[in-house]
């Protein structure tokens, strides 16, 4: 392998190659994903738009590693997703992916400290580390009053905003964020953007999913996709996203 090659490796946070997957819905196969290529240097903010059932949320779905692929490979933070089983997968996503949802899916039954600390819990860090880090990211994101509380009792944009410290609790590779200011009204989804950019200028990566294109115009670089896959990418971003393969219409 030439340096350049190793140079790359090591600055991509993801790269996703001929990604395909079929679903069977009521016995007529839908064709998810159809060959997407997509790749992202570390510290990039991306921003992925087309129609509903263009097969966006599959993408980070696979990027996670809560579903898998029928083909493609998918490297994350220079290792393959490709072959291991759930447990291999849950690891390294704990290591790697931090998710931010459309519906916060916050614990209610546990504090706003807790939520955050139990990600870092999860992934074998003590209670007193993983206490102080999550304290330290409620301090950055403006919760720091909020720790003892539930999570119901929150604003949406302070609730989304709890979701962000709870995914990046354990320092992710990559920050992904499905609709991440759906649920929100406008001033909570410009609070929750605002706090995308600051994260994204500290040098985290994120990998965001959205209709809005406002929202889409914070991030780098925008792709687009159609029919399962990345057709369109922004010629001024660092790297390209392009199409590839070929599938039957759904």
């Amino acid at each position: 392998m030439s340096d350049t090659d190793t140079d790359t490796r090591s600055t991509t946070a993801v790269e996703v190659r001929g990604l395909r997957k079929v679903y069977d819905a009521e016995g007529a196969p839908v064709r998810a994903l159809r060959g997407a290529d997509l790749t992202m240097v570390a510290g990039e903010f991306v921003a992925v738009m087309g129609p509903s059932g263009c097969g966006k949320s599959t993408l980070l779905n696979m990027i996670a590693g809560l579903d898998t692929p029928d083909d493609g490979e998918i490297v994350l933070a220079g290792e393959s997703l490709v072959g291991k089983d759930e447990n291999a997968l849950a690891r390294l996503r704990r290591r790697h992916i931090g998710i931010v949802f459309q519906f916060f899916n916050l614990l209610e039954g546990m504090s706003v400290l807790e939520n955050v600390a139990l990600p870092a819990m999860i992934a074998g860090s003590k209670r007193k580390k993983a206490e102080t880090r999550a304290r330290d990211l409620l301090d950055l994101l403006g919760l720091a009053d909020k720790s003892k509380s539930a999570p119901g009792v929150l604003s949406g944009g302070q609730r989304q905003r709890l979701a962000i410290a709870r995914a990046l609790a354990n320092e992710p590779t990559l920050l992904l964020a499905d609709e991440p200011t759906g649920a929100l009204d406008s001033a909570g989804g410009a609070e929750v953007m605002e706090l995308f950019r600051r994260l994204h200028s500290n040098g985290q990566a994120i990998l965001l999913v959205t209709h809005d294109q406002p929202v889409a115009d914070n991030a780098d670089r925008i792709v687009q996709m159609r029919d399962g896959r990345v057709v369109d990418g922004d010629d001024e971003g660092a790297v390209t996203a392009v199409a590839s393969g070929s599938g039957g219409e759904l």
